[in-house]
């Protein structure tokens, strides 16, 4: 029996003369691990997409070795590698640029403030990594910290209490050297009205429920409060802080946003 040859197809040529700015997976589910402040490292499933550029005279990228990359760096598929990762890339599937985009839950102790009950509060992260045709790296880091806000118009105008909302702030930074995930967590916590825990008992509702009516913030107020905090770090390059307020009043959102220079 003859073996029948398997024609490679995306290896011809294209004639179109249109190249492509990125070309490869998305959504893939992957187990990474990430660096822990208080535990050493924390291991989660991340969602990963990773694209690399596709010359015009190219049919098509091979799909395939993007996952054999990432299985290369298992498990440490961390954002210590994400050049690494890169790298390997461009090298693999002959490409000039690549980038990688890492979106992963990440998982923090909390304590309510006043019973001390413990529980899990899982933030969104994401890694984002790009290296252009002159192998420069560029590294942002993303983190979405949900938050409770008070309207301060409200509480000046209503004969008694306020209304309040939910909301969540993204904050992402360009860095000199590497910056834990908690801290800019807590930055963003201390600029709300009050943070958001996952256990409260009476007494802690009680302390919350006070303590966002003591401390009335517009979307406006928390990016400005952790903007101001962002410029007073030195080993920050970049950043860019927005703030969306799910309103309880109204049937839109409120929304802000401060980039750096």
């Amino acid at each position: 029996m003859v073996k029948k040859i398997m024609k490679d197809i995306q290896n011809e040529r294209d004639y179109r003369n249109i190249p492509i700015d990125k070309v490869g997976i998305k959504n893939l589910r992957y187990p990474i691990t990430v660096l822990d402040r208080k535990n050493g490292f924390q291991h989660t499933v991340a969602s990963i997409n990773m694209y690399v550029d596709l010359p015009h005279n190219d049919k098509g990228t091979h799909m395939s070795r993007f996952v054999e990359i990432l299985h290369l760096f298992r498990p440490e598929v961390s954002l210590k590698k994400i050049g690494d990762v890169l790298g390997q890339m461009k090298s693999h599937l002959n490409a000039a640029s690549s980038h990688i985009e890492v979106t992963f839950p990440y998982f923090i102790e909390k304590t309510a403030p006043v019973s001390h009950s413990l529980g899990l509060m899982d933030y969104s992260c994401k890694f984002e990594g790009s290296s252009d045709h002159e192998d420069r790296v560029d590294l942002v880091s993303e983190v979405i910290v949900p938050i409770s806000s008070v309207c301060p118009c409200s509480k000046e105008i209503s004969e008694c209490g306020a209304h309040n909302q939910r909301g969540k702030v993204t904050v992402r930074t360009r860095f000199k050297k590497f910056i834990w995930m908690e801290d800019m967590i807590e930055l963003v916590e201390k600029a709300a009205s009050c943070d958001v825990y996952s256990v409260l008992k009476r007494v802690d509702e009680k302390y919350v429920t006070e303590k966002g009516f003591s401390n009335p913030k517009f979307v406006e107020d928390i990016v400005r409060d952790v903007a101001k905090k962002l410029k007073e770090d030195d080993n920050i390059t970049w950043f860019s802080v927005s703030a969306e307020n799910f309103e309880s009043i109204h049937n839109h959102s409120a929304y802000a946003q401060i980039t750096s220079e």
